[in-house]
């Protein structure tokens, strides 16, 4: 198996519960179960607290894994955001009296996520549809509404001997976005507070499309993590990261990285560089990176440079004031170059060069001019598996997206 067929290491993540048996026990009080977001049961003295509770597909077995270590009846649940990852298995854990607390802006970011759907479902299927494949169609994401909110400054409660306190730390992926800290066992839940893989660039805006994640203020809720001075810390997927030096190493690996590749950005835009040259040149020094698994450093240098200059780059032009986009003109184009075959061979010549992404710039041509055409397809597929073989198949969205490409390809080569 080539690399960049092998899972990416964050969809070995998202479907370990598969074939989970037991709840992992994080300490006596703490279990986990595994799913796309995972689940976590926190026990007291007096009932439990479970934190995020999966998708709906893998609630019905979290329950089942958490009963033989569950104390009392369920307090409280807590959402450290507004993703259907985190609520989605909330109506299985219900009982009677149980609270759900989110965070403040919850219901503004769940509305237009879930309301966007018509826009987003495809954009996500494509990107993680073979990742998440099932044998049985996925049940649908229930709209949930918490009880209480959390305030932007924060609020605390006690379940029994423990105290939770919840603090606002948004835009690792969502605005909503809190931690759970229990300051007496030192642990805190940091949800997808740095993206859904441990020590990896953060995903300031998604493929999948969401709204920008500022980069100034992801930097904030790292240090609010990092002055906790927590011995274990509980992410959203993985395992947890266990000692309180080792913790702080790796939030001081994280801090450096990302404020590396904005002020590398912010540099080169005051030296009069482009953002397609930053991205081009763009380059860790080694004692710096971090991994790229689900965003990667090369688009967080677009996407910083979006967030601090906004949508209209002057190198694009007049045009790109109105609503007639380039592809308007491929027919054009097409027929002065002599047809969407002329433009296949030589996009093909890039492809043979090493060169597939300038190939794929004449592909776009000639299959805007001519969708069918047998040749241009045949060499998109093999600028595409070139990426795909470059890309090692280490980050998802990328080897998703190459792979959802060349699918969509043979489909059309097939006559489907």
């Amino acid at each position: 198996m080539s690399e960049s067929n092998k899972p990416t290491p964050l969809e070995n993540l998202v479907r370990s519960g598969d074939v989970q048996t037991e709840a992992v026990a994080i300490t006596p009080y703490i279990f986990m179960s595994r799913d796309i977001s995972n689940a976590y049961l926190v026990t007291t003295s007096d009932g439990d607290v479970v934190v995020n509770t999966g998708m709906p597909d893998g609630a019905e077995r979290s329950v089942a894994l958490f009963k033989p270590h569950r104390t009392g009846p369920v307090k409280y649940i807590v959402l450290t955001q507004s993703h259907a990852d985190h609520f989605g298995g909330v109506p299985e854990f219900m009982e009677a009296g149980t609270k759900v607390i989110g965070g403040p802006g919850y219901l503004e970011a769940r509305d237009d996520m879930l309301g966007l759907q018509a826009f987003f479902g495809p954009r996500t299927f494509k990107l993680w549809g073979a990742a998440l494949k099932r044998d049985t169609p996925p049940r649908p994401i229930p709209a949930v509404t918490p009880d209480i909110f959390v305030p932007e400054s924060g609020m605390s409660f006690e379940v029994g001997d423990r105290r939770f306190e919840l603090i606002h730390a948004p835009e690792g992926e969502t605005v909503d976005n809190i931690l759970v800290w229990l300051p007496k066992e030192k642990v805190v839940f940091t949800g997808n507070t740095f993206g859904p893989v441990w020590l990896s660039m953060p995903f300031l805006n998604t493929l999948r499309g969401d709204k920008p994640r500022l980069v100034r203020t992801y930097l904030k809720s790292l240090a609010k993590v990092r002055d906790l001075g927590a011995e274990i810390l509980i992410t959203g997927h993985g395992d947890p990261i266990v000692g309180k030096d080792k913790i702080r190493e790796d939030l001081d690996r994280m801090e450096a990285a990302v404020t590396y590749v904005r002020d590398y950005t912010l540099d080169g835009m005051k030296a009069g560089k482009d953002v397609n040259q930053l991205v081009r040149e763009f380059q860790f020094p080694g004692n710096v990176a971090i991994g790229d698994f689900h965003g990667k450093a090369s688009w967080a240098v677009r996407s910083i440079w979006q967030e601090y200059s906004g949508w209209f780059h002057y190198e694009d032009g007049t045009t790109a004031l109105y609503g007639v986009p380039r592809s308007s003109v491929h027919a054009d184009i097409a027929e002065l170059a002599g047809g969407a075959g002329a433009l296949a061979a030589r996009a093909r010549a890039h492809v043979d060069g090493g060169r597939p992404l300038e190939a794929l710039h004449l592909l776009d041509i000639a299959l805007g001019a001519e969708p069918a055409n047998a040749d241009a397809l045949m060499v998109k597929k093999a600028a595409s598996q070139a990426l795909l073989e470059a890309s090692g198949g280490g980050n998802l969205s990328e080897t998703m997206w190459l792979r959802s490409e060349i699918a969509e390809i043979d489909a059309k080569l097939a006559g489907n």
